[in-house]
């Protein structure tokens, strides 16, 4: 194990193989992080990089960091920042990004309720799993879990509202996206939507509007930084606290992944007609969720496969904390 500063992190020593594996870890995040209503920190946390992936990227907002990094000290900055994790998790998402996106979108668009219960089945055994990870629960802590969930339910099922389009708006809208990117169970891209500027930045990219999309990435950039600050000394002075309150997160996001739902509210332009994303579809910003219905064959084989899924989803989380204890017992 190598440690850097007192206030970073304690690296494994890894290999070729334990960096290819971290790579496809960062594919499962970005395949996460394109499907609408799952974030790609639930799989960062299922897949146990999570606490590492937030002191890797708090580092960076460390004044002894900073300080190396303005008097261009290259050697040391590489020495503090956990950069070959970092590299290799960024590498992996921008594949999934590049490579499954359109396999997603089309599942998203033509088999919804299989995708969505493949989901499901991930969530909710993450739920099973990562409660795990506190071996002695009591009243407080689960009270934290359960305002979590609470949170996450009512979330996820807000409508969003009309914003400013000013920069210092955009700036904000970037922080709380990326924010909500690594909180598990809660999408970035569903904040977007939440603001009122989810079809803004949408446009921005396919307008190439470099100014809007430099504001969005400033608040990112801001946002990355600074919350992995609070999240990495939730982590080291409250444990406990915060992974109750991150399962509760992810238990109360079942709402937004549960496979059945009818559209009820669409994204509006100012003339209030409905809004087209790139692929010619209607966006929508509003679900009700509903029991399957039976009342075909079809439907019922709709289910017992979507069942399938989900139990498959189940499965391999499983198996993926049933591979990992067995390496750290190694």
């Amino acid at each position: 194990m190598q440690r850097t500063s007192s206030e970073t992190v304690v690296r494994p020593q890894r290999g070729w193989r334990d960096y290819a594996g971290l790579t496809l870890r960062g594919m499962a995040m970005g395949a996460s992080d394109i499907v609408p209503g799952v974030s790609g920190g639930t799989m960062a946390f299922i897949l146990g990089i999570y606490e590492e992936l937030i002191h890797s990227i708090r580092t960076v907002g460390q004044p002894h960091f900073l300080r190396v990094l303005f008097r261009f000290r290259i050697k040391e900055v590489f020495q503090l920042l956990n950069w070959q994790f970092l590299t290799a998790v960024a590498l992996g998402i921008f594949l999934a990004i590049f490579t499954l996106s359109h396999g997603l979108e089309w599942l998203l668009i033509h088999q919804p309720v299989l995708l969505w219960s493949f989901f499901f089945g991930l969530v909710l055994a993450s739920v099973f799993t990562v409660s795990k990870r506190i071996s002695h629960w009591t009243p407080p802590l689960w009270a934290a879990l359960l305002l979590a969930a609470v949170g996450a339910y009512i979330l996820v099922g807000l409508v969003p509202v009309q914003t400013p389009q000013t920069w210092w708006f955009l700036i904000l809208s970037g922080a709380l996206a990326i924010c909500a990117m690594i909180l598990p169970g809660i999408s970035g891209a569903f904040i977007l939507v939440l603001l009122g500027k989810y079809q803004y930045v949408l446009a921005a990219v396919n307008n190439r509007d470099l100014l809007t999309l430099f504001f969005v990435a400033v608040g990112a950039v801001i946002g990355l930084v600074s919350f992995a600050q609070v999240l990495g000394w939730l982590f080291k002075h409250y444990h406990n606290f915060t992974v109750a309150a991150l399962t509760g997160l992810m238990l109360g996001s079942l709402r937004k992944v549960w496979p059945w739902k009818v559209d009820v509210a669409w994204l509006l332009d100012s003339a209030g007609n409905r809004v087209l994303d790139s692929h010619g579809e209607f966006i929508v910003t509003q679900q009700q969720n509903i029991l399957p219905s039976l009342a075909s064959t079809a439907e019922v084989g709709q289910l017992a496969t979507a069942v399938l899924l989900a139990l498959f989803g189940f499965a391999l989380i499983l198996l993926l904390e049933r591979l990992a204890n067995r390496k750290e017992s190694h």
